[in-house]
Order: structure tokens, then C-alpha cells, then sequence
């Protein structure tokens, strides 16, 4: 087998990748099929409040997680050695933080976001611009990491 087709997708590459996908698709809507006049959008969001920490947290972390993330923090690990623990121990500190001063008062009054919340103690305008900044925040973020490599290459 050449180089050139070794690093390729083939057709049995291209037929598991689609029946992966098929499979996953076909089990959200079966489960969305089932449940859809049991709950509301809410018991939906927070699965009816019954999971435990563990499939929560691992949701959580999933979704915070971006592909960027999982090839950039190797390759600056193996480029900037061991200070990116820092970054570790702050991400640490800052789960901590949160989730014992601000988990705790949003699962009280039975929020879904924190968006929620900034409507409730400020108003629609103020969720807004919550909203924007993380938007804006993420966007810039998931930039800065694409061009990265061109940016310390030209430095």
C-alpha cells in the first residue's frame, strides 16, 4: 500500500464512519420519539433532575471540549513543557468555584442556564449581552487556536 493510501479514508472507512452516525442519529430520535409528551423542553435539559455527578460532569466536559482543545493542548505541552500546568490548576480551581457558589443556587431555583438567571436578577437586555460576550468569547477563542500555528511560526 502506498503512503498516499495509507493516510486516506477507503470505502469500508467511509461505510463505518456513515453507520456510526446512522446509529447515533436513529437513537436520538428513537428517544426523542418516545419521551415526546412525557416532558417538558426543561425535564429534557436537566434529564428530569436524576442523573448523578459522573454523566453530568462527563456531558459537561464534552461539551466544553472542542477538537481544537484535544490536538492543541499536546502539541503545547510538548512546545512549552511543563507551565501549561498551570493553566490545568487554574481550569481546576475555577470547577471547583464553581461548582460549589454558583451550581448550587441555579439548582435551587430550577435554572437550565445561567442566562436564565441573569434575566431574573437584571433583565432581557442583560441576558442578551451574556449571551453575545460568549459568543464573541468562543468565536475569537476557536480563531486564535486555528491560526496559532502561523502566528508562533512567525515569531
Amino acid at each position: 500500500m502506498s503512503a498516499v493510501g495509507a493516510n486516506s479514508f477507503g470505502v469500508t472507512n467511509y461505510v463505518v464512519f456513515a453507520l456510526m452516525l446512522g446509529v447515533s442519529a436513529c437513537i436520538g430520535v428513537y428517544f426523542a420519539w418516545v419521551d415526546r409528551r412525557k416532558n417538558s423542553s426543561g425535564d429534557f435539559l436537566t434529564a428530569g433532575r436524576t442523573l448523578t455527578a459522573l454523566p453530568v460532569s462527563m456531558s459537561l466536559t464534552a461539551s466544553a471540549m472542542s477538537a481544537i482543545t484535544v490536538l492543541s493542548n499536546p502539541a503545547e505541552v510538548y512546545r512549552y513543557g511543563a507551565i501549561f500546568g498551570l493553566f490545568c490548576i487554574a481550569y481546576f480551581l475555577a470547577a471547583i468555584i464553581t461548582s460549589e457558589i454558583f451550581l448550587p443556587v441555579l439548582y435551587r431555583l430550577g435554572f437550565t442556564s445561567t442566562y436564565e438567571y441573569l434575566e431574573l436578577r437584571f433583565n432581557k437586555t442583560i441576558r442578551l449581552l451574556g449571551t453575545v460576550i460568549f459568543l464573541f468569547q468562543s468565536v475569537s477563542l476557536e480563531t486564535f487556536f486555528l491560526f496559532w500555528p502561523s502566528y508562533v511560526g512567525s515569531v
